[in-house]
C-alpha cells in the first residue's frame, strides 16, 4: 500500500471515529490526512518532513478556523454560551397539563402545545394542571398544582 493511501485511509479512519467521539476534532485531523494523501498522489509532496508539516498546519488551521462553525452544526447552538451543558431552566415553574394518568409516578403532560413524558410523585390523572419542577432534557417532573 502506497504512502498516499495510507494516509487517505488513517483520514477516513478519523472522520468515521467522531461519530464515536463527539469532540469535533478528529474529523478536522481526518480531512488534514486526506489532504496530505492527496497531496502525495498528486505528487506535490514527497518528503517525510513536508508530510507532516503539511499535516499539522491543515489540521491547525482547520481547527481554529472551522471547529466553531462545525460544533454549533453537530451539537447545537449552545457552543456559544460556553461548553457547558444547558440546566434546561426555562420550563421550570410553568404549568402543563396532564393527557394521561399517572401510573407508577410516569404519565404524559401538555407543556407549550408540545408532549412530553413526565414524572412525579403525585398520582395525577387525565385533565389535571401541574407545574414543572425540573427539566431532564426529554423528560419533565411535575408535581400537583396547589389551589
Amino acid at each position: 500500500m502506497s504512502t498516499a493511501m495510507i494516509w487517505i485511509l488513517v483520514g477516513v479512519i478519523l472522520i468515521l471515529s467522531e461519530l464515536l467521539a463527539t469532540s469535533i476534532v478528529a474529523v478536522f485531523l481526518g480531512l488534514a490526512a486526506i489532504v496530505v494523501g492527496v497531496l502525495l498522489q498528486l505528487g506535490w509532496i514527497e518528503s517525510a518532513s513536508a508530510q507532516y508539516s503539511i499535516f499539522g498546519i491543515v489540521s491547525l488551521l482547520l481547527l481554529f478556523t472551522a471547529r466553531g462553525r462545525f460544533k454549533r452544526w453537530f451539537v447545537g447552538f449552545t457552543a456559544d454560551k460556553g461548553e457547558h451543558p444547558s440546566s434546561f431552566t426555562e420550563d421550570i415553574g410553568d404549568t402543563v397539563t396532564v393527557i394521561d394518568d399517572f401510573q407508577h409516578g410516569r404519565g404524559r403532560v401538555v407543556l407549550n402545545g408540545v408532549h412530553w413524558d413526565a414524572h412525579s410523585t403525585d398520582n395525577l390523572k387525565a385533565g389535571e394542571l401541574a407545574k414543572v419542577v425540573k427539566n431532564e432534557g426529554i423528560h419533565l417532573t411535575v408535581s400537583r398544582v396547589n389551589d
